[in-house]
């Protein structure tokens, strides 16, 4: 079965009892229990819930891993996974990860004896020279944000294997669709349903799918524990939004790439980074570890001045935090994304006051690009 189908038809997608086409809604904190001495398939929804359930398969069935757990966020997700640590352990990070990883790591984790080293994960030495006895786990973004840097993820997990590290890969931008880490060496792999595999905007939900039943345990374990489970309404959103992942993203990476293209030449912009350039660095190792350049671009304008013009004048799109949605979403890295990375931190990942991310919606391609020349015109 083909990707599409199995978005569709590859998980418990409609219900055994009614033949409903859609995964119900479970409106139920509790369960009856016939006997107490042989507990139901489901006891409390912190613990197990039908809807979330359907989802937590579907995604684990799309990274093609054991395991899938939803979660009320993305950063949910991710402060899960960095509780698989322990006091003294220490993570090798990517240097431009998203900012709310960055604070989880750099304000929140050290207080339970958790540390983590920064790299530029496009070299494979420094990441290696960052390695440290207590080292467990290398923390990746590829393509990264907002600039796009492409890690080697097969090398990188390579490299985690030497030391008897976890792989862990936020894969949020491309999806399951165009990029598998499993099948690059990854242990762990982490989303955003907020973004693409939702769509549509009206969802916030993060998502851990684990390669081994091993670690899907312990996951599992912090996650019923922790209770930072997703809501009912919210897994039948997401549900909802990935059957149609397939059909979004083909429409909206054809036209980022028109548009990464068109930008490409304008003299207002300094520079883009897109995957799809072959200008871009890592442009080759992109091509041959994903299967699309993917729907989101960053270029810069040259300074803040410029972003405010260009953001007064968007007529079609929002400016907003986030991305995947339906709509168009311009956004302002060096005030959203990565607010929490001081100046200087920033301006050495590129994340300049200039700085702007698009991730392309579904609007028809030349109603963007005008609506850009117009927005351009105002400079």
């Amino acid at each position: 079965m083909k990707f599409g189908s199995q978005l569709i038809h590859g998980y418990s997608s409609f219900c055994p009892n009614t033949g409903a086409s859609s995964t119900p809604i479970f409106q139920a904190s509790t369960y009856h229990q016939p006997d107490i001495d042989c507990k139901g398939k489901y006891g409390y929804s912190r613990m197990e819930n039908p809807t979330r359930e359907a989802l937590e398969e579907a995604i684990a069935n799309m990274e093609g891993g054991s395991n899938g757990f939803a979660f009320a966020s993305g950063m949910a997700a991710i402060t899960a996974v960095f509780m698989l640590f322990e006091q003294g352990d220490h993570l090798v990070i990517c240097e431009d990860v998203y900012g709310g990883t960055f604070q989880l790591a750099t304000r929140i984790m050290p207080k339970f004896g958790i540390e983590a080293t920064f790299v530029d994960a496009t070299d494979l030495d420094a990441m290696e020279k960052a390695i440290r006895p207590n080292t467990k786990a290398i923390y990746l973004e590829t393509p990264s944000n907002p600039t796009l840097r492409i890690t080697d993820v097969r090398k990188a997990s390579t490299l985690a294997k030497k030391y008897d590290l976890l792989t862990i890969i936020d894969n949020t931008f491309m999806t399951p669709y165009y990029q598998r880490p499993f099948e690059l060496g990854a242990d762990i792999i982490i989303h955003s349903a907020t973004k693409f595999i939702n769509g549509h905007s009206d969802v916030v939900a993060g998502l851990v799918v684990t390669k081994t039943k091993e670690l899907g345990e312990q996951v599992g374990f912090i996650q019923i524990n922790c209770g930072s489970v997703l809501g009912i309404q919210d897994c039948w959103l997401t549900l909802r939004g990935l059957k149609t992942l397939k059909a979004r993203m083909d429409h909206s990476v054809k036209s980022a790439g028109i548009i990464a293209e068109w930008l490409s030449e304008r003299p207002e912009v300094k520079k883009v980074y897109y995957p799809g350039l072959e200008t871009h660095e890592g442009y080759e190792i992109h091509q041959e570890q994903a299967s699309s350049s993917g729907a989101v671009l960053s270029f810069d304008v040259g300074s803040k001045e410029q972003v405010k013009k260009l953001f007064d004048a968007v007529k079609i799109g929002i400016v907003a935090i986030s991305l995947g949605g339906v709509e168009s979403i311009y956004s302002y890295p060096a005030q959203m994304s990565h607010a929490s990375m001081t100046k200087e931190e920033r301006d050495k990942l590129g994340i300049t006051e200039g700085l702007i991310r698009l991730s392309v919606g579904l609007e028809d391609t030349e109603d963007i690009l005008d609506n850009l020349e117009q927005a351009f015109a105002q400079f």
